[in-house]
């Protein structure tokens, strides 16, 4: 196998491209699709203090490493969860990476910081762990961000995870989701713009990066995921993909260039208010991430 730009030995093959690539030409490759992410989204303005949402897995750390390689400074945000020796470790990369390359990194402890753990929200909502957590970093990710005075919120969603996103959102036919899936999530009172620079990578490639810029991350996959269903979505993708390749990323981009318009007047219209308890933005007189830590509290 001999990559397609330069015809040395090539170390992946990209099929969806019809490519092969070499370790230097794959980096350039990786770089290339986040930089078009960032411009056909218009993802970034000059001058925005960019916040990058960094879990220690490779898909958070290869986005760091690509936004430093973009010259596009950026800080880190890692969320200790609490998941014993996965959260523990999880938190080891994190560090590692950014003291080898000398980045700022901030880090919020849910159990220290707020009072519970994502284990403790699981049980005392008698739900998937997903929940909890999925809900968990959205809130602290943005109040983070909004009084930390940072503009943007960089996430490291990729193209398979938002591929199954979206088949899940289109076989319940949820409206209000669909209205919501998108590569930019503009700013508001009280939130800031979040941004999803990986959607044209894929989780292999993402992979590939990191064992070839030697980034060291967390291998191993959340003890708390069973149940999820969008891993069952990214199985039937994944099959999909092998038979047809590039259908996960004509099956999104067709979604973003043409679908999501289509439910743009569907999603949430209820005004907004403070959260009596945290003052975050909020429907509702208190927000779901207190009504959660209230419910935790709650429990025996």
């Amino acid at each position: 196998m001999k990559c397609t730009v330069c015809r040395g030995p090539a170390v992946i093959d990209v099929r969806r491209h019809n490519a092969a690539f070499c370790p230097e030409h794959f980096t350039a490759h990786c770089r290339d699709q986040v930089r078009r992410a960032l411009h056909e989204h218009r993802m970034l303005r000059p001058g925005d203090r960019l916040l990058v949402a960094v879990s220690g897995g490779k898909d958070s750390l290869a986005l760091w490493d690509l936004l430093d390689a973009l010259d596009l400074a950026a800080d880190g945000l890692h969320l200790r969860l609490g998941i014993g020796d996965y959260s523990e470790d999880s938190t080891r990369y994190a560090r590692a990476y950014a003291a080898a390359h000398a980045r700022t990194l901030h880090e919020v402890d849910l159990a220290a910081d707020w009072g519970f753990t994502v284990p403790n929200a699981a049980a005392a909502t008698h739900r998937v762990a997903c929940s909890a957590c999925g809900l968990s970093k959205r809130h602290l990710f943005n109040g983070f961000a909004v009084e930390h005075g940072y503009d943007v919120v960089a996430t490291g969603h990729n193209l398979d995870d938002e591929a199954a996103v979206l088949l899940g959102n289109v076989l319940r036919w949820d409206a209000d989701y669909l209205a919501r899936q998108q590569p930019v999530l503009p700013a508001g009172p009280g939130f800031a713009r979040k941004v999803k620079p990986l959607v044209r990578l894929g989780e292999r490639e993402l992979a590939a990066y990191c064992v070839i810029r030697h980034i060291d991350y967390q291998v191993e996959e959340c003890p708390l995921a069973g149940g999820n269903r969008h891993l069952s979505y990214k199985d039937v993708l994944n099959e999909l993909e092998r038979r047809s390749p590039g259908t996960k990323a004509a099956f999104l981009a067709g979604f973003f260039e043409r679908g999501r318009s289509r439910f743009a007047g569907d999603g949430p219209d209820a005004p907004l208010r403070r959260c009596a308890e945290c003052g975050a933005p909020t429907p509702s007189e208190v927000c779901a991430f207190c009504r959660l830590r209230a419910r935790v509290a709650e429990r025996p």
